[in-house]
């Protein structure tokens, strides 16, 4: 992994994780996300919801195909500051567990806001990272 990608993974606050369902339709969704150099992990916090966690999209697709990607990126009017990062991997949810504890304890690191909203119990997204990729403009 280039050097300068740790820094911005930590750096950047939001992400977007993309599935496919059991048919190959891309599905993209906003997520926050932490990095510890071998997995990604995203919560299934408890912000209101249009559906039940088990049937949010992006967790059916997961159980359909856990291959998924990540994006990560910087945009700016001032072009010689556009980077992006992509992590793909394999992805599993898991609501118990040492996975499941070391995810929610890097997540309430990074957002305060889950002080008020504790991810002990709640299922977090683990992307087993397989590989890294980024670019950008400034080198």
């Amino acid at each position: 992994m280039e050097g300068w990608i740790e820094g911005f993974l930590e750096e950047q606050r939001v992400g977007r994780l993309a599935t496919v369902d059991a048919r190959y339709r891309p599905h993209v969704v906003p997520i926050v996300y932490a990095f510890d150099g071998e997995r990604l992990y995203t919560p299934i916090d408890a912000k209101p919801k249009q559906v039940e966690p088990s049937r949010l999209q992006r967790v059916r697709n997961i159980r359909a195909n856990p291959r998924v990607a990540v994006i990560v990126d910087h945009y700016s009017e001032d072009w010689t500051q556009l980077a992006w990062v992509m992590l793909r991997g394999t992805a599993t949810l898991v609501d118990s567990g040492p996975h499941q504890e070391a995810g929610a304890r890097l997540l309430e690191a990074r957002y305060h806001q889950y002080a008020a909203m504790p991810l002990a119990g709640r299922p977090i997204i683990v992307v087993e990272v397989e590989n890294v990729s980024g670019w950008q403009a400034r080198r």
